[in-house]
């Protein structure tokens, strides 16, 4: 097969180019190997197609050159979804469970019950132009608490809006920390393998981490206990204090534990006029700033920690403290519309 230089060229550049499709870069390296003298064997071997393939594209080339290798077929026109379409699968994902028993829709389950031209990757479209994920599931608390909006309004203003010259703090424990020890060596990371842990391990023992987080700056205080009662509580609470100005009004946020509110409590508080508790709802842990940073120091430290007693599990969880009270970051608190709130009275169980 003869070629003129532009069409060598032009062949070329439709071979080597990254932004051609990969047909038509396929149709060229064919036309360019014959003009070469390959042997159809040889061709087939070089690009996998079939000798129909070659006999095709080679009349069409010889016929009408250059043109010739544009396909006479650009594929048939994409499916579009209908309104209709698109309401009937919305509808049967939401108001509907599988007949099968399953908990959930998946993409092919839907596409067999709805039946017709609907294909799993249509029903994959249109949940994921609408942001249905059936196979996520997230939890929910519903605080039963009558006075709700009354301590949630207290806890957010203090968020929102501290008192002057008041220094407010998230108070809570974390409780039962143990001190995992593995019995197998950990394997570290490695280019395309993740750190492995040994299944078995040890258990020597446990550990409370109580924590005041300090919501203007982000700074934590901590401090460890074996036990976790109303002494310990009243103790954390005494090195809080100590750590503030003499006279400087403390504002402590805390949840409705029943260590927080014993005599021993009353008797800190009536001792030590500057500091006000202020309890969440019941139920509302995620109004406590301090759980976010709880679940940071899980992440971070306890959850692949390897701790070979208890006085490590102490100095690694001090350790993490100190520094990240070199660089503390306080949380950007935003509250939304809190008409939106779940209440028990708007749990809806679906059928």
């Amino acid at each position: 097969m003869n070629l003129t230089e532009t069409e060598i060229m032009e062949l070329q550049r439709r071979a080597s180019a990254r932004t051609v499709r990969a047909d038509s870069a396929r149709r060229a390296r064919l036309i360019l190997l014959l003009a070469d003298g390959l042997t159809w064997s040889e061709i087939r071997a070089k690009l996998d197609c079939s000798d129909s393939y070659i006999d095709r594209w080679s009349k069409r080339f010889a016929a009408d050159r250059l043109a010739g290798l544009f396909a006479r077929h650009a594929g048939r026109e994409r499916y579009k979804v209908t309104d209709r379409v698109e309401a009937r699968v919305l509808a049967r994902t939401t108001r509907h469970m599988p007949a099968d028993g399953s908990t959930h829709w998946s993409t092919r389950t839907l596409a067999a019950e709805l039946g017709g031209d609907i294909s799993h990757m249509t029903v994959a479209r249109i949940w994921a132009r609408h942001g249905i994920k059936p196979h996520r599931l997230e939890g929910y608390l519903a605080s039963n608490d009558p006075d709700f909006e009354t301590k949630a309004a207290d806890v957010i203003g203090l968020y929102l809006n501290p008192p002057q010259h008041a220094a407010v703090f998230s108070v809570d424990e974390k409780t039962a920390i143990q001190a995992l020890d593995r019995k197998d060596p950990v394997l570290p990371l490695s280019p395309g393998r993740a750190e492995r842990h040994g299944f078995e391990y040890f258990r020597h023992g446990t550990l409370s981490l109580y924590a005041a987080f300090n919501t203007k700056t982000g700074e934590v205080l901590g401090k460890t206990a074996t036990r976790h009662t109303s002494a310990e509580f009243v103790a954390f609470l005494t090195d809080l204090v100590a750590n503030q100005p003499r006279g400087k009004e403390i504002p402590v946020i805390a949840d409705n534990l029943s260590a927080h509110k014993t005599r021993q409590v009353d008797a800190f508080l009536s001792e030590h006029p500057q500091v006000h508790m202020h309890f969440t709802p019941t139920y509302s842990s995620w109004l406590n700033q301090v759980e976010l940073w709880f679940a940071k120091i899980e992440r971070d430290v306890i959850a692949r920690g390897v701790f070979t007693s208890v006085p490590d599990l102490k100095r690694k969880l001090m350790r993490y403290i100190r520094k990240y009270n070199e660089q503390p970051k306080p949380v950007k608190w935003k509250c939304f519309d809190p008409t939106r709130r779940i209440t028990p009275d708007s749990i809806v169980t679906a059928h």
